[in-house]
């Protein structure tokens, strides 16, 4: 088993085994990168009132726990391996497991890498405008079709590069660079969840209005924010757009599409099965990190959306984005038109005193900024080892590139890293933030469904094989995982549908590739 590494799991260089508590903080800080300070834009924009967007993510809270006690009945069974991968090539065997790798290189890891990054570069063009993402450096015409690149995008691709160089040259981090980043994600979220809570339960700061009963009031009607596409032809702005309401399927499917960001957000807690060789006592550690983890996570999450609550109004007022200057802007743009998605930053501005005070709000925001930097910064760090050694794990046994099973002379698999870089580059440029994380955490979604299914499968399967732990509430609590987690697909095809056919695509793609690779096997004996 190769030496599997995810965010935060530096501490293993003095070579001791990962105790509980270690393995928890390591399952809850892989989870925390930047989905928590910008998706609940996008969520709310989708939904438009306050009670639906804190229910979506307590239910993704609460989605996470299953599936990670799911996942701790096949960890504990199958303590030596390399995680999922594993646990997909043993239920549904070998080529259904190269299918799960070779999603994991095609959109999965390299999705998040790249998605990560985007967010990277988002909040640095808070620093610098001319950083970010509206500024369009050149433009592509291919076959017609124009394609726009944004600074941001060469600065997301710019730090993927850094960081895989960083990576191949086998710099050993040291466990404190890993904990600056973990404790620059903490005192982000911490911050804010207490500022937040304090204004919520009634509080005082000069100027900050407490926005949580009117957020949570139950009077807002569910409602969609729609721009209008302008005729073609027409010079006119891009025109102030409306909120439509909506109610039945139209809510469920609204509520199954807004769900990919809080799902985006509460990812990677799998990352600790990679490692199990490194956890000491595995098959009871690793079940009750995934839990502890999961739980810390959704509650920390639950109580950020209520803190962004107390500071922002949920339906803001887009038009302000158009009046230059003044950071008094970010309480009217609310959550739903936090400028760029950048809800954390804006929140953190309101809270150090934005509307009666520009400066002062300004340095909230790149106080702010610059710690949700930090955090993603060393959050894709983590990614970016973790993903390296699933394809190097890979290519030993023949099922992918030969040549990403080459170790460097600092004993990094150098190739897959790079090979890895590239293509999780070539993503930056295909999207934005919401299309990448939409891509990965519908694929994501696809294997989680298929591998928590397999519980039942092995149940049935081989009864006999010793479980150390067992999934509590069987059969129900796996089936009623299921029954959730494949509505919510369900809507994302329907609602995203080009987005959920070019992952289901791209997935698909994993068999024919898999002949290919089978083949060579064969014939190099």
């Amino acid at each position: 088993m190769h030496h599997h590494d995810y965010c935060r799991s530096q501490s293993l260089i003095n070579n001791k085994k990962l105790g509980l508590f270690d393995a928890t903080l390591l399952v809850s800080g892989s989870m925390i990168g930047s989905g928590i300070f910008l998706v609940s834009a996008d969520m709310t924009r989708q939904l438009g009132t306050g009670p639906l967007v804190l229910f979506a993510w307590l239910l993704t809270g609460v989605i996470t726990i299953m599936a990670a006690l799911s996942f701790g009945e096949l960890a504990a069974m199958m303590p030596n391996a390399g995680g999922q991968y594993n646990f997909v090539s043993r239920i549904y065997g070998k080529k259904m497991g190269f299918v799960y790798g070779w999603s994991v290189f095609s959109v999965i890891q390299t999705g998040v890498i790249a998605a990560v990054a985007m967010a990277f570069s988002k909040h640095l063009g808070i620093f610098n405008e001319n950083l970010g993402h509206q500024n369009i450096v050149f433009t592509l015409l291919v076959m017609g079709f124009k394609w726009h690149i944004s600074a941001g995008q060469l600065i997301a691709i710019s730090s993927i590069l850094v960081l895989t160089w960083i990576n191949a040259m086998g710099i050993q981090q040291g466990k404190w660079i890993q904990r600056v980043f973990t404790l620059a994600k903490l005192i982000a979220l911490g911050a804010l969840i207490f500022g937040g809570l304090y204004i919520a339960f009634g509080g005082g700061l000069v100027g900050v209005k407490n926005y949580l009963w009117e957020n949570l009031s139950l009077s807002v009607q569910p409602g969609q924010f729609k721009v209008p596409i302008p005729q073609p032809g027409s010079m006119s702005v891009p025109l102030v757009g409306v909120w439509q309401s909506i109610a039945g399927i139209g809510l469920l499917l609204a509520f199954s599409s807004a769900m990919v960001g809080s799902l985006f957000s509460s990812d990677a807690w799998q990352g600790i099965t990679f490692m199990s060789g490194e956890v000491s006592n595995p098959s009871k550690t690793i079940p009750r990190a995934l839990l502890y983890g999961t739980v810390i996570v959704t509650i920390v999450y639950c109580l950020s959306n209520v803190a962004y609550m107390a500071l922002l109004p949920i339906r803001g007022d887009e038009s302000a984005l158009l009046i230059e200057g003044g950071f008094i802007e970010n309480v009217k743009l609310g959550i739903a038109h936090a400028n760029q998605d950048r809800v954390g930053a804006s929140a953190a501005s309101v809270l150090m005193g934005a509307t009666h005070d520009a400066s002062a709000g300004m340095m909230g925001l790149l106080c702010m900024a610059g710690l949700i930097m930090v955090s993603t910064f060393g959050c894709n760090n983590g990614l970016i080892l973790a993903g390296s050694r699933l394809y190097q794990a890979m290519a030993d046994k023949g099922y992918f590139f030969r040549a990403a099973s080459t170790l460097n002379r600092q004993g990094v698999p150098a190739n897959a890293l790079w090979m890895q870089a590239f293509w999780a580059s070539v993503l930056c440029l295909s999207g934005t933030y919401g299309d990448l994380l939409s891509y990965c955490t519908f694929a994501s979604l696809l294997f989680y469904i298929i591998t928590v299914a397999g519980v039942i499968v092995l149940r049935k399967r081989e009864p006999l094989t010793e479980r150390p732990y067992k999934v509590w509430g069987y059969p129900y609590l796996p089936i009623l995982y299921l029954l959730l987690a494949g509505f919510i697909a369900i809507g994302i095809i329907i609602v995203q549908w080009k987005i959920a056919l070019t992952g289901i695509g791209i997935v698909a793609l994993g068999w024919p590739i898999y002949y290919v690779f089978n083949r060579n096997r064969k014939t190099l004996g």
